[in-house]
């Protein structure tokens, strides 16, 4: 039976209120105007800005192939995705750039991974929980993996 594995990505609902998806002006905008903009006199158009993506569920796929094969991980990662920059967002392959954490949109945020020399998948800090964490403001829901912190 040939199973169809779901995307690793998500379009996030851009009509909700308050959410904010860095909208700006576009080139074609400001073309045909009396002003000169810095960057117009060249005719610098900029790419159409991908806008409203959502790569959570990339992020728990990551986090639960924990102690797998990278190769096998990443191969599968990226046949379910539409780029695979996002996977290198948490997953790092040098030493040093290794985070314990990674601050995803305004208060999500998920374990650092890395590759280890064996090319295997591993947490940065695998001690670190969602109630070691500390949110930085008190008007906003933190999740750590997913796990809620800071409510008390």
């Amino acid at each position: 039976m040939n199973k169809i594995k779901s995307k690793l990505f998500r379009k996030v609902n851009t009509k909700t209120f308050n959410v904010h998806h860095k909208f700006g002006g576009d080139y074609k905008d400001t073309r045909n105007s009396k002003k000169e903009i810095f960057g117009q006199a060249e005719g610098k158009m900029s790419a159409k800005k991908e806008r409203g993506l959502d790569y959570t569920p990339l992020y728990r796929f990551l986090i639960s192939k924990v102690g797998s094969d990278w190769n096998d991980v990443f191969s599968e990662a990226k046949s379910r995705l539409d780029k695979d920059e996002p996977i290198f967002v948490i997953v790092a392959l040098k030493e040093n750039e290794k985070h314990d954490f990674v601050r995803i949109g305004e208060s999500s945020y998920f374990s650092g991974l890395y590759v280890d020399n064996n090319n295997i998948l591993k947490l940065c800090n695998p001690d670190l929980k969602a109630k070691d964490m500390k949110p930085f403001c008190s008007c906003c829901t933190h999740t750590f993996n997913g796990k809620l912190f800071g409510t008390e």
